[in-house]
């Protein structure tokens, strides 16, 4: 039975949710990939506020594609989580609590979440077009000349993700591995 977490992430909920946790994911969170990592990442560097107060927000790495007539946007599937892993800690340090993507993380990321309580979460590869039916509104917010790097407000209901790694050092693609390796 998967989880109902409420949007923006607090301390309870984090403490709740362990790796192999499926959740339903209401409220709001945001999108960025590379590119609005990088841009989020060099305004802090410069002493410049963020877009959005990140603190105990989710970010979404998703690939969104335009929407249809009568949609609120298209197809909203998870991009490679990999690619923002040199972002993330720095993220994370300035209080976001959750990420979702698709893929693992780096040791350093993984660090950082144990570090300051924050959870990844995994998204259905190839199952855009379902996810998109749990985003209620969608709109941009910064960097709109990125185009679909731009970075995104969205409000979501029942927003299905699995918890991949969790506030204890949870790992559920390493208990995965770990479950079917032949033991000598």
């Amino acid at each position: 039975m998967a989880k109902k977490v409420i949007l923006p992430l607090t301390e309870e909920a984090l403490k709740d949710l362990k790796a192999g946790d499926s959740v339903l994911l209401t409220g709001v969170m945001y999108v960025g990939r590379d590119a609005a990592h990088k841009r989020m990442v060099e305004a802090l560097d410069q002493g410049k506020p963020l877009p959005f107060d990140i603190k105990g927000q989710t970010i979404y790495y998703m690939g969104p594609s335009p929407a249809r007539p009568g949609q609120v946007i298209g197809s909203a599937g998870p991009t490679t989580s990999g690619r923002m892993d040199s972002y993330s800690p720095r993220l994370i340090a300035e209080g976001l609590k959750g990420m979702i993507g698709k893929g693992m993380r780096s040791a350093a990321v993984k660090d950082a979440m144990k570090k300051c309580e924050a959870v990844y979460l995994a998204a259905v590869g190839g199952a855009g077009a379902l996810i998109s039916k749990s985003i209620t509104k969608a709109e941009v917010i910064a960097y709109e000349e990125l185009g679909a790097e731009a970075l995104l407000r969205l409000e979501v209901e029942d927003f299905p993700a699995t918890v991949i790694n969790d506030i204890y050092g949870g790992d559920l693609y390493e208990e995965g591995k770990a479950k079917y390796q032949i033991k000598a």
